[in-house]
């Protein structure tokens, strides 16, 4: 299987078969070996009725018990042969689909890593939780196909050469067989492909809903939304489970035709050689023979159509993981180097300006107005943005990247000590840490936990409150100590009283340096510098807090909701 460090290779992502297809020739000799074991299982499992009757046509018909035990001890050396090749096929199979899964993990994670920061604004949660949860699954569930697929397709065409030496006319029964099946299957087989199709992008849909549901409860709570959108959850969760029974019938179907058609077929095919032994067409061992074969041939077919149920659903899920890799992140074909002194940011879709040293606010009615800003000041988007003179475009991302830092208020948050969540695999200075715990008021933080410092924090900050995991993220954005700070909503988790110390020592630690925040707090937008207004992603009107509570209604009746929360709060 794929090593954990290993290369897992650069995925075909021309389709959901090209894609099926490369995680086969991945690991084309495990493949091979696969599909050999298995065509000589279940070929040997056809040779079990053929000694069967030479048991009876040589041992038990002509009286000769010698060549009864030489027949019957070659039946049990295949079976125990057979058994051990069981084993064999379970086993190898078993790694061939580990490794589709694994290698697949790694691709999407490799992927996602590439995408960056702009992985959210391409994708929904929901959407990659589907991915990794359920697709990923299906696909290694697929490659079955390889191993137990083949073996039927070879052991079905032995079988069939073995009828042909006892009879032509059920030798050709059995070869019209198959594509019989192929035909009352296939259609199935495609419409399940179209129901699956959209039953999971229906379940991503729903999953990212439950992501933000969970996410935003408390606020929802607040504001007395919590019953709209649980009835709209409702709604949609009821039109997946109907979706999901769509994908059921079709299943059942499949199903039990993949039952059905082989009992069927033996049944045919063993009352045509009854009827040739009756006869005396065939011999009663070629009859047991006949027999014999055709029992056999009921695992093959049934293999068959559960390969092409399992090879359909794979195909599904190898659209949507291939879809997922074809999205790119933003082309970086900047040249330039960044300005040399620090110099004023310019976003003409809205019309905000950041100048140099200072702190900017935007206020904006709906939140997503002010993020656009800031993801196109942090060229996380493309846009005509520029920083002095020089379109951020034209930057080199390495630059930028080093020099403007984005803080998203929902930034993730990795497992680790609280030293290594804020201080990354940089070397902080102690007095560092502390002045970035004190900005960030997280001094209560450090100090009720264990070790301090030093205490393990679970994956997201999940041992701490949300309040906390946002000083926690505030201290890792000032750590970096960016030269352009482009903070998302930095104090949207905290009390009144916390907050206002932040805003106050945050200010005043970056004193000097470029910072921009996004908010509608009254307690942040009283410190800021510059406030820009935002109705409908423009600037409407620019000038401090005072200045526009003063002479903007609109602006003063977005922050009044803020200063009346806040007065419930205290």
């Amino acid at each position: 299987m794929i090593d954990a460090y290993e290369d897992p290779g650069t995925p075909d992502c021309r389709g959901g078969w090209r894609y099926l297809w490369w995680l086969v020739m991945r690991q084309s000799m495990r493949s091979a070996t696969g599909a050999l074991i298995s065509s000589v299982w279940m070929v040997l499992l056809a040779a079990t009725p053929y000694l069967m009757s030479r048991a009876v046509d040589d041992g038990l018909a002509a009286g000769d018990y010698g060549a009864l035990a030489g027949w019957t001890a070659a039946l049990v050396a295949v079976g125990a042969f057979n058994a051990w090749l069981s084993i064999m096929r379970h086993r190898t199979m078993t790694r061939v689909r580990m490794d589709s899964n694994f290698r697949t993990v790694k691709v999407l994670i490799g992927h996602a890593v590439r995408l960056g920061a702009t992985l959210p604004r391409r994708i929904g949660a929901g959407e990659v939780v589907t991915i990794g949860v359920g697709d990923v699954q299906t696909i290694s569930q697929s490659l079955t196909v390889v191993g137990p697929g083949v073996g039927a397709v070879v052991a079905y065409l032995v079988v069939a050469g073995l009828l042909m030496s006892v009879s032509v006319p059920i030798a050709v029964v059995v070869l019209l067989g198959m594509p019989l099946v192929g035909v009352l299957v296939g259609p199935l087989l495609g419409r399940l492909q179209g129901t699956e199709t959209e039953y999971r992008e229906r379940q991503g849909v729903l999953t990212a809903r439950i992501a933000d549901l969970a996410g935003g409860l408390r606020v929802l709570n607040g504001l007395g939304g919590k019953g709209l959108v649980a009835d709209a959850f409702h709604h949609d969760s009821q039109r997946l489970r109907a979706q999901g029974y769509r994908v059921g019938a079709v299943t059942s179907w499949v199903q039990a035709l993949g039952v059905g058609l082989p009992t069927l077929f033996l049944a045919v095919v063993t009352w045509l050689a009854a009827r040739l032994a009756a006869q005396g067409a065939i011999t009663v061992g070629e009859l047991v023979a006949v027999y014999g074969y055709v029992a056999v041939l009921v695992g093959p077919v049934a293999f068959f159509i559960e390969c092409g149920y399992q090879v359909s659903r794979g195909v599904v899920a190898a659209r949507r993981v291939v879809r997922f890799l074809r999205l790119e992140p933003m082309a970086d074909t900047g040249t330039r180097d960044a300005p040399a002194e620090p110099a004023t940011l310019h976003d003409p879709a809205s019309g905000v300006r950041v100048p140099p040293g200072r702190l900017t606010a935007l206020a904006a009615a709906l939140p997503a107005d002010a993020t656009a800003v800031v993801d196109r000041l942090g060229r996380y988007v493309p846009s005509t943005a520029t920083w002095g003179e020089v379109p951020l475009s034209e930057i080199a991302l390495p630059h930028l990247r080093e020099r403007i830092l984005v803080a998203d208020h929902e930034a993730d948050l990795f497992a680790g000590t609280l030293r290594e969540l804020v201080a990354g695999r940089a070397d902080r200075d102690e007095s560092a840490i502390t002045q970035a715990v004190y900005t960030a008021v997280a001094e209560d933080i450090v100090r009720g936990l264990p070790d301090g410092i030093d205490t393990p924090i679970d994956a997201q900050g999940r041992n701490l409150s949300g309040g906390q995991r946002q000083r926690v993220r505030l201290v890792r954005t000032l750590l970096a100590d960016p030269e352009v700070l482009l903070a998302i909503e930095p104090t949207s988790a905290l009390d009144a009283h916390t907050e206002a110390r932040v805003a106050d020592r945050l200010h005043s630690t970056r004193r000097g340096r470029t910072t921009l925040v996004t908010t509608t707090s009254p307690l942040v937008l009283a410190r800021a510098d510059t406030v820009h207004y935002l109705v409908d992603g423009k600037v409407t009107a620019t000038g401090t807090h005072r200045e526009l509570m003063n002479t903007e209604p609109g602006y003063r009746a977005l922050v009044a909701r803020d200063e009346d929360a806040e007065e419930l709060a205290k």
